[in-house]
Formats: C-alpha cells, sequence, structure tokens
C-alpha cells in the first residue's frame, strides 16, 4: 500500500510540478537547487536537475517566471522569481483545483442507486421465484 501511494503522489507531482514550482517561487525567489530541495523535503519525491532546469527555462520562456543572477552567494546562482503572468497562471488553476475537486467529490451522487430505482418503480424489480 506504502508503494502505491508513492507511486500516485509521484504521478500526481509529475502532472502538477510546473504548478508546485511556481507556488514555491510565489512565497519567495529561489535557485533550482533549493527549488529541488524543497520539493524533496515537503513531497518525498525527487526531481533532479535534469527534470527542473529545463522546465525552469520553458516557465520563464513562457513569462510565468524571471531569473536574475545572485553574484553575493558563495558561487554564483541563477535566482528566479513569479512574474505577474505567473500569479495569474496560479490564481486560475486554483480555481480549476478547486472546480475539478468538487465533480470528483460530487461524482456518482447524482445517479440514483438500484435500490432507490426499485423505490421508485417496483416493476423493475426481479420476481420471485414463486411468481413465475
Amino acid at each position: 500500500m506504502k508503494h502505491r501511494l508513492k507511486e500516485v503522489q509521484t504521478k500526481l507531482m509529475r502532472g502538477l510540478l510546473d504548478l508546485v514550482v511556481l507556488q514555491f517561487l510565489k512565497a519567495h525567489p529561489m535557485h533550482g537547487y533549493k527549488i529541488i530541495t524543497s520539493i524533496r523535503r515537503n513531497f518525498g519525491v525527487y526531481f533532479g536537475p535534469s527534470t527542473i532546469y529545463p522546465l525552469l527555462g520553458e516557465l520563464e520562456d513562457k513569462g510565468y517566471l524571471q531569473s536574475s543572477w545572485d553574484l553575493d552567494a558563495e558561487r554564483p546562482r541563477k535566482v528566479y522569481k513569479l512574474t505577474n503572468e505567473g500569479q495569474s497562471l496560479l490564481d486560475c488553476t486554483e480555481s480549476s483545483l478547486n472546480h475539478i475537486h468538487k465533480k470528483i467529490l460530487t461524482m456518482g451522487m447524482n445517479k440514483p442507486s438500484l435500490s432507490d430505482a426499485l423505490r421508485v418503480n417496483p416493476l423493475l424489480s426481479v420476481k420471485d421465484s414463486d411468481d413465475v
């Protein structure tokens, strides 16, 4: 069961990784390695540099974040921060995820169960063998 849970978490994280990265950057600007360690610490899922850095480049190309070099650190690091467009995407995504969550919670609730259908229409019930 624990393995299955980890598998589901990893699959969800892959699909939502760009949004998770933007959400981290909403809190404060970060360099790539800090994003990698934050994801691992918070979600228990590891995505390496070969996943995170191309994603950061793609998000920057789309205008969702911007980068600058921090030359005051021990060694120069590229630091990323959320743009207004990135914030707009997060706002839209939050609404969409809430909508999807509500739909998942109510799936099947509008469909009558078999017992409800039999109460409404007794002709649907199976006849006893004595009646045949």
